[in-house]
């Protein structure tokens, strides 16, 4: 499988349309159309569903896209800093983000001064929970990423980041708890709740609710609190969040009260243990130890 083929699969599943698809990449349709049939044999399973206007993705299809988009994206990091020179740093820096006050205040603050440092570098964000970044570290495709506490350390570089995240609830401000300045669990037998999907996150959770925990009523779950905001907003439900995700919300119709008593949660940055990092990497990091240093 060549990655020049992987590339002319992505343009036929964005383009859902092999001629279009073939205008795009500035070749024939029926070599194209070859290639993707070619492609199909090598795997041994059909890619795609192809209709008489629009070709969908098999479930087979759909795999190969999202580990394709991985590969090319990985194949493209490792050209960009293997071509860097060796007097300046250069390249992309991904970073995986939490929704939390460390990604929303401290990583801007580092970003901006390295940029001045550093103006050829660019940055890919990912935001997500600390079990995708986990995953996305191990493949490579992401560099450092800030993390929630609690969280597996042992596979991990890390340095703690000086923010602590009170956990409580996001609700619209017209529900009868937005009154409150703080939520026990008894408030939160009685209305449905929005949970966190992160199984350590839930243990967390039920230590707290303790014999309550098998009484709340949970309509939903979530990775991203920003899915649920809607809901919350609404009505509909109360969300389960730590403060640093309500940030980037506060104008919107909800708010945030913490539980009492306090359940709170460090924030890591973290980078794999026992892996050659580029230059770039290095001096990174390096940065954001010099900057919880001031």
């Amino acid at each position: 499988m060549e990655l020049r083929t992987l590339e002319y699969f992505l343009m036929v599943a964005r383009e859902e349309n092999i001629t279009k698809a073939a205008a795009m990449l500035h070749m024939t349709q029926p070599t194209l159309s070859r290639a993707m049939m070619q492609l199909e044999k090598e795997i041994g399973k059909p890619l795609f569903f192809r209709g008489k206007r629009k070709i969908t993705l098999t479930d087979e299809g759909m795999l190969l896209r999202r580990r394709a988009e991985d590969i090319l994206s990985l194949v493209s990091k490792t050209e960009s800093e293997l071509r860097k020179e060796d007097h300046e740093l250069i390249g992309e820096l991904t970073i995986g983000c939490a929704e939390c006050q460390a990604s929303h205040l401290f990583l801007p603050r580092v970003i901006e001064t390295f940029t001045h440092l550093h103006p050829k570098v660019t940055y890919d964000l990912h935001t997500g929970n600390a079990d995708l970044i986990k995953e996305r570290i191990e493949a490579g495709l992401i560099d450092v990423g800030i993390v929630l506490e609690p969280v597996d350390l042992e596979k991990y570089e890390y340095v703690r980041l000086p923010y602590h995240e009170r956990m409580g609830i996001i609700l619209s401000k017209d529900h009868p708890l937005s009154q409150k300045s703080k939520v026990t669990s008894k408030d939160l037998l009685e209305i449905p709740l929005g949970n966190v999907r992160r199984n350590l996150l839930k243990s967390e959770l039920a230590s707290w609710f303790k014999e309550d925990y098998e009484k709340i009523h949970i309509i939903e779950t979530h990775d991203m609190i920003s899915n649920t905001i809607p809901l919350c907003a609404q009505g509909i439900c109360a969300a389960i969040s730590v403060e640093g995700a309500f940030y980037g919300h506060s104008d919107e119709k909800v708010t945030f009260i913490p539980f009492e008593p306090e359940l709170a949660n460090g924030t890591v940055l973290i980078w794999r243990k026992n892996r050659m990092q580029s230059a770039l990497v290095k001096e990174f990091i390096q940065y954001v130890y010099h900057t919880l240093d001031e």
